[in-house]
């Protein structure tokens, strides 16, 4: 009996031991010295492309731009997005340009808290210190509003962020951005809109039981199980082609919201083409559509 309870004890001190370790186990790279100039024109059509006015921006509860409290709802409990406005007490103004880069490439916060995936990071990791900076020069324009961030909801034990640590280190991947070199500049182009900026996988991909996003063969091949119940189409090259989609229906549809088949995108899409995707030149639209349907329109 002494046996067992001491080895139930040593597995206990174990346990607790590997338990504090995650805890304390630091996450994010230091960052220092971003001292470029930004411009917020070009920061404001980045923040476009990359979701951020849909994602944090309730609309259907009349909320101001990037005030946050949109609602997602996902099998882990239920998330909002935060308030991004440059107010110092609810928002990002009190954040400094390294707090916010290491938030966009790294998904990490300022006190060194990891953030759900649920916050498209992982696509972000190729930004370059300008694109940050550009980023950063647009923030600064929000005006601040007082808006606090509704707490996260999650379940049991999904509620622990320390967790989080674990589940990047099991599934946490850098963005497909690099450039092909066998592939026309156009085409390039795309796959960093598609792979990075405008993280088209993050819907239009399946998810494992973890909630991380299939890779190979599974990728953009749809969701049936995207947050509060939608699902998203398969997107890769054959799906696409089989519907029959173009380079010029795709970006027409991508400005438009409209289909070749006079349909219009519904749900989450639409809010990505309306708030998003529909902002973007039509040279740009054209890109994402070419490497989609991996047409290199002649180099």
């Amino acid at each position: 009996m002494k046996r067992i309870f001491r080895l139930t004890l040593a597995a206990a001190v174990t346990a607790s031991a590997g338990l504090a370790a995650v805890v304390a186990w630091p996450i994010g790279v230091p960052l220092s010295g971003l001292e470029l100039k930004g411009d917020a024109a070009r920061g404001a059509y980045l923040a476009r492309a990359s979701g951020c006015i849909a994602c944090h921006t309730d609309f259907a509860g009349g909320g101001a731009p990037l005030a946050g409290g949109v609602k997602l709802e996902t099998p882990f409990g239920t998330l909002y997005s935060p308030n991004l406005t440059s107010d110092a007490g609810h928002g990002i103004g009190e954040w400094t340009v390294e707090d916010f880069a290491k938030a966009i490439r790294q998904g990490v916060s300022p006190d060194g808290q990891p953030y759900y995936p649920a916050f498209t990071y992982p696509f972000y990791g190729n930004f370059t210190d300008q694109d940050i900076a550009d980023l950063w020069a647009a923030f600064q324009t929000v005006p601040p509003l007082a808006e606090p961030s509704r707490p996260q909801d999650m379940v049991f034990p999904f509620n622990q962020r320390w967790g989080l640590k674990l589940w990047r280190a099991a599934f946490l991947e850098p963005p497909q951005t690099d450039p092909i070199p066998d592939k026309g500049e156009v085409w390039n182009r795309g796959r960093w809109l598609v792979e990075g900026a405008a993280h088209c996988a993050a819907c239009h991909t399946p998810r494992n039981i973890a909630g991380a996003r299939k890779s190979g063969s599974a990728r953009f091949t749809g969701s049936d199980a995207l947050p509060g119940g939608g699902k998203a189409p398969a997107i890769n090259q054959a799906a696409l082609q089989a519907r029959g989609w173009t380079v010029d229906s795709l970006a027409f549809a991508l400005r438009t919201g409209i289909t070749p088949d006079g349909d219009t995108f519904g749900g989450s899409m639409g809010e990505v083409v309306l708030y998003g995707i529909g902002f973007l030149t039509e040279e740009d639209r054209r890109a994402m559509a070419a490497y989609l349907l991996d047409d290199d329109l002649g180099g």
